[in-house]
């Protein structure tokens, strides 16, 4: 793990969780991690064992060119390979284990550019483990991206950040996202991702991706 923000929103995590194996999703404040949202996302599963965006940063969605807040974690990978990213999530969410991956993105035009994801495991309850907090960030700084949007990432290696016991949890079968929300004054990560979003907007930062689909939930 080289990144800044992959060393940050992981050393965050450590903390959080405590002698947890993962932290409850309501204990993320995003207060804490505010510099950084623009690069954070969050997956839930799904009864298939194939999670989906719940949240996308703004930096991620304009890599990708796109609203991806409700689309499969396999529509970022190359066709090809779409199954091994997907079982590495499915799995850092079944086994509460976070894991490190080195990818590489690929623009329309051909030019690469190599990005670091770190994804961790939250949990609804102390029983349920069904969300995953991760992040992407391009390992160097260039022009393209800003100008070019990727076409596909493609997996290189990825590892578990570190061992620990294997550790089954139940599923649910086919949790609602709205009804495992918290009901609590405060504002969570997807309001905070939310506001983020709209002052980019609104400042015409984001001019290429269509407001009406940068709808985020509140909170986690």
């Amino acid at each position: 793990m080289r990144q800044k923000t992959s060393t940050e929103i992981f050393t965050y995590w450590e903390q959080v969780r405590g002698d947890a194996d993962a932290p409850l999703r309501n204990l993320i404040q995003p207060s804490a991690v505010s510099r950084i949202l623009p690069e954070l996302f969050i997956l839930e599963n799904t009864s298939d064992d194939n999670p989906r965006f719940r949240l996308a940063g703004t930096t991620i969605c304009s890599l990708m060119g796109r609203e991806i807040r409700g689309e499969n974690f396999a529509a970022l990978w190359a066709g090809s390979q779409q199954d091994d990213p997907v079982r590495i999530a499915a799995g850092v969410m079944t086994h509460v284990v976070p894991a490190l991956i080195n990818a590489t993105g690929y623009s329309v035009s051909g030019r690469s550019m190599t990005f670091e994801m770190v994804l961790m495991p939250l949990r609804t309850s102390g029983d349920i483990c069904d969300r995953l907090l991760g992040c992407l960030t391009p390992t160097a700084r260039s022009t393209w991206l800003g100008n070019e949007h990727l076409d596909f990432l493609a997996l290189d290696r990825s590892r578990l950040l570190y061992e620990r016991p294997a550790r089954l949890v139940d599923a649910p079968s086919h949790p609602d996202p709205v009804d495992l929300l918290p009901v609590q004054e405060s504002a969570g990560l997807g309001e905070w991702m939310r506001r983020k979003l709209n002052l980019a907007l609104n400042d015409g930062e984001q001019s290429k991706i269509d407001p009406s689909r940068d709808r985020f939930g509140r909170g986690l």
